[in-house]
């Protein structure tokens, strides 16, 4: 397994480490409970490292990002990041991906950082670099990159702190470079995926270790505690984002999961699969992703079945499920036949040997 920057100190602090795409990483600290809570009422800190990070540079820059993503690129000027999608040529997703416009001194050579999900990382490159017919160079930095994810609604204050970047000038999906501490050239990137608020900061390997540090020497001040991967699924849940490998894979459509405004199919600019998202957003798709919370105290899981509330007609697929911490009650995503898609909707989940009641609700649940 691989390990990230800051693997020596999640062993020193006492984490659960598991293999996540081929990451030994921290799964919890304490409790899934409490780190999810000091996020949504106060602060956590995430290792991240595991996601990769492709640059696009070069002249046709821009018009290679532009074919193998689906939101429109023109939009972003340095500094801003947008949430996207690499389509295949069946209009399934091959990953979803934020992509960040960076700063260059000369305009004209436009340059991006692609931030893919830690199990595509591989996939991802290939599939960009068989679609490079263009001039532009693509290159994967993921194992020189430490990413820390400094979440919930003390996180800015915590963070700023360590910074003179004023972080309240940056807008929600807009990044800045600055310095943490005596660190310069890190991304202060008002992103994140936990709905709470807060920064990632993409830093170097050799810096990420001290970075953590700095910030864990002021956390008690704002009742912030590091987090693992299961708090941060909890906390994405809640808030109906999706995970690549549950709610998106190369078989789902952007528009069946919901994604139809990340895809510009009236852009000018061709990109793959755009003719068949056209089609799908004029004449609609016969499943949805969707939410919805059980009365039971059983968790659906990922692949169980959906069915009417009078359990004659299997009617969709369980893709995530959890306990919410915040409702104290199971709550979950999956894709759902069209006709049957109404808020409100009383429906059935086998769990087990049992069906368990459970009512659509579209996200997000908190």
């Amino acid at each position: 397994m691989k390990k990230t920057a800051l693997n020596k100190i999640h062993h020193d602090l006492g984490a659960k480490m598991v293999s996540f795409a081929g990451y030994e990483m921290p799964v919890v600290y304490s409790s899934i409970q409490e780190e999810h809570m000091a996020v949504r009422n106060n602060a956590g800190i995430f290792d991240v490292s595991h996601m990769g990070q492709f640059f696009v540079r070069g002249k046709d820059a821009k018009k290679l990002v532009q074919y193998v993503t689906t939101n429109n690129v023109s939009k972003l000027k340095p500094g801003k990041a947008q949430y996207s999608c690499l389509p295949n040529q069946s209009g399934g997703i091959v990953d979803d991906l934020i992509v960040y416009r960076l700063y260059n001194e000369d305009e004209k050579v436009k340059e991006y950082m692609l931030v893919v999900n830690a199990a595509n990382i591989e996939k991802d490159f290939a599939w960009i670099e068989k679609h490079n017919n263009f001039d532009a160079t693509v290159e994967n930095l993921s194992d020189d990159f430490a990413l820390i994810a400094v979440q919930g609604p003390k996180a800015v204050e915590w963070l700023q702190k360590l910074t003179e970047t004023d972080l309240s000038e940056i807008p929600f999906y807009e990044f800045r470079m600055g310095a943490i501490g005596p660190h310069e050239n890190v991304i202060l990137s008002n992103t994140g995926y936990t709905g709470s608020g807060g920064f990632e900061l993409y830093v170097k390997n050799e810096i990420a270790a001290d970075i953590w540090t700095l910030l864990m020497n002021h956390a008690e001040e704002f009742n912030a505690v590091p987090c693992g991967l299961g708090a941060r699924d909890t906390l994405r849940l809640e808030k109906g984002y999706c995970l690549y490998g549950n709610d998106l894979n190369d078989e789902t459509s952007p528009i069946e999961a919901g994604l139809s405004w990340i895809v510009k199919t009236k852009l000018k600019s061709e990109f793959i699969s755009k003719a068949l998202f056209a089609k799908q957003k004029k004449e609609g798709v016969t499943k949805k992703l969707t939410g919805f919370v059980l009365d039971s105290r059983r968790v659906p899981r990922n692949g169980y079945k959906i069915f009417s509330e009078d359990e004659q007609k299997e009617i969709g697929v369980v893709t995530s499920g959890t306990q919410s911490p915040m409702l104290g009650k199971p709550i979950g995503m999956g894709y759902i036949d069209s006709d049957h898609l109404e808020e409100g909707k009383a429906i059935k989940i086998h769990i087990g040997r049992k069906m368990h009641e459970a009512v659509i609700q579209k996200p997000p649940f908190v």
